[in-house]
């Protein structure tokens, strides 16, 4: 394996499991979603603000990791291939999920004052939720074809 495969891979590895780990937090934290609606909304506003600066930078290099696994991956075999591009899709369908869902539902809840919620901040808190869990299912979905290249790049390399 090269030295660029294998340094792009543990990148990737770090930045892409990193990123599946924080958002399947939510997932699996249902005290959440049972929040009442004062507390759930700043909660909602303050991980908006912390994801909001974390998240890019780290999804962008994750990404151009997975660009770079992907490409380098072409010489490895179709399986090992075929993972890393699957991780590859994978987190660009989270990144289009994020942007064009879940985004414009943080922009809402941000302009929110939690003293007094409109009626429908409920359903806005499910439609995200819902979102929120299909991003955690892809980015785990991701790590997790990420890691099986590693493995079976092993076993092929051995």
């Amino acid at each position: 394996m090269s030295l660029l495969l294998a340094v792009s891979r543990i990148a990737a590895l770090l930045l892409i499991g990193l990123y599946a780990g924080g958002v399947f937090f939510t997932v699996i934290a249902p005290s959440v979603s049972r929040m009442p609606g004062v507390a759930y909304v700043r909660y909602w506003q303050a991980l908006n603000v912390d994801y909001g600066r974390a998240m890019p930078p780290l999804l962008l290099t994750g990404l151009a990791a997975l660009i770079m696994v992907a490409v380098l991956s072409a010489r490895r075999g179709w399986l090992v291939l075929g993972l890393s591009s699957a991780a590859l899709i994978l987190v660009l369908l989270t990144v289009v999920l994020t942007l064009a869902g879940l985004e414009p539902l943080n922009r809402i809840a941000d302009g929110w004052d939690p003293e007094a919620l409109p009626a429908d901040w409920q359903e806005s808190r499910r439609r995200w939720l819902n979102l929120h869990l299909v991003r955690s299912v892809l980015g785990v979905t991701a790590f997790v074809c990420l890691a099986a290249a590693q493995i079976f790049d092993r076993q092929v390399s051995s």
